[in-house]
């Protein structure tokens, strides 16, 4: 499989041409929540939260890698304090309790938790702030590996018991404001989690569920590792053929809640999730920042409300947008582009094939106040050069690739020619006029 299949497969999803944008960006901080929340370079890292347009930030608790607010309530305070400092919203998740997971008293003790961090969170926010958080209830219940013996209908009862002791806490904020209470956060490479999801939105009341969350990565596994390629280029052309699927997904997620005022959220995304660095620095490569611009603009064309991008600090580990210094990668500076560039409310039109190189993708942006804008994505590892007034016409250009840290270029001599060294993403704006 080449990298061309992957533009082919966005090619051949039946969608809209012209697309309105309502996708809200994000970033989950989760194993690095110290060093966004309370280290020396916290600042730097709210600002590289701003840059990107972040207006969700999910956080963890009852987790290994988190503060517990029953042990540390100071060190839970200062997580949230750092979602409200970089001036987004937080979306708390509630992941999990200790086994036996059908046990009653257990279950009690897990929903009066629930209910009293919520009391414990207006106590110190107020109502009125934290009406307007989220709050997801476990984290891939469908995955046996995470959660072993836990099948549907045990999720259902811990999410209903769950919801409703929190939303007794929040109701009497919400005004005519359904709660934003959700999950299952469906791990997405599981067989069958369109049954968890089918059954989720018609098993348990609309107004428990403000929001359906599910996960999406391109690959789990190293190269070589459970039937994958060994090349390591076969295998990085395979992944970037997942990017189409994020469209199929949100599409599928939206015809199931889009007539029911429930939120579509993409609640996980990068290049690959594998844990070890060999297998997932890709994430912040050049390879890795297209992968999700274009996961990005095909979750625009599916219909999602929301990204969150796993994961936001990485302190050592290769799934971060920056490190603890808030050392930016690749991937950040292109969902910089990319938040600039494309806002709630936009409109998108996606051109892909015809007489150019299947692997290279336009998207039209035609702004709210009638601004327009070209993003060129090129999702291949040859050196290229395009004649500029054969993609678009425009006075400035952002670029990002393989060998040159971002720019913005404005001079005449770019008016005729338009090159990439590998992997690259452009934005040109200025007098753009290839919309009508």
């Amino acid at each position: 499989m080449t990298t061309g299949h992957s533009i082919r497969g966005m090619r051949e999803t039946a969608t809209p041409p012209m697309v309105r944008s309502r996708l809200l960006y994000g970033v989950n901080e989760a194993t690095g929540w110290h060093d966004f929340a309370a280290e020396p370079h916290r600042a730097e890292i709210s600002n590289c939260l701003r840059a990107i347009g972040t207006q969700m930030v999910r956080i963890y608790v009852f987790d290994r890698h988190t503060p517990d607010p029953v042990r540390d309530w100071a060190g839970f305070a200062r997580y949230v304090e750092a979602v409200l400092a970089a001036g987004a919203t937080p979306m708390i998740t509630l992941s999990r309790f200790r086994p036996p997971l059908d046990d009653v008293a257990v279950l009690r003790w897990f929903v009066q938790r629930c209910g009293e961090l919520v009391w414990s969170c207006i106590e110190q926010w107020g109502g009125e702030v934290v009406r307007r958080w989220y709050w997801c209830i476990w984290d891939e219940p469908n995955s046996p590996w995470l959660n072993p013996g836990l099948d549907f209908d045990l999720y259902r009862r811990i999410y209903v018991e769950a919801a409703s002791e929190m939303r007794r806490w929040l109701e009497p904020y919400s005004g005519d404001r359904r709660v934003l209470i959700g999950g299952p956060a469906l791990d997405t490479f599981q067989p069958f989690w369109h049954d968890w999801l089918w059954r989720f939105v018609h098993e348990i009341d609309d107004s428990l569920i403000g929001f359906v969350l599910w996960h999406r990565f391109g690959e789990w596994r190293a190269p070589g590792e459970w039937s994958a390629p060994r090349q390591q280029d076969v295998f990085l052309d395979l992944l970037m053929s997942r990017s189409s699927g994020y469209t199929d997904t949100a599409a599928i997620v939206g015809d199931l809640v889009r007539d029911r005022g429930i939120l579509n959220i993409c609640g996980k995304l990068n290049a690959n999730a594998h844990v070890e660095r060999r297998a997932s620095d890709c994430n912040q490569t050049m390879f890795g920042a297209a992968y999700y611009v274009l996961a990005l603009v095909n979750l625009i064309r599916g219909g999602a409300d929301a990204e969150l991008y796993w994961m936001g600090t990485d302190a050592g580990g290769p799934h971060g947008l920056w490190d603890r210094e808030g050392c930016a990668t690749p991937t950040f500076r292109a969902k910089q582009l990319i938040a600039q560039t494309i806002r709630p409310g936009d409109e998108i039109l996606i051109e892909e094939g015809g007489a150019r190189p299947s692997d290279l993708v336009l998207v039209r942006v035609r702004r709210q106040g009638g601004e327009r804008a070209t993003l060129i994505v090129q999702a291949a590892r040859q050196r290229r050069a395009y004649r500029l007034t054969e993609l678009t016409s425009g006075t400035v250009i952002r670029q990002l690739d393989e060998a040159t840290p971002p720019r913005e270029i404005a001079t005449p001599d770019i008016a005729e020619n338009i090159s990439f060294d590998g992997f690259g993403i452009a934005v040109v704006t200025g007098d753009v006029s290839v919309l009508p």
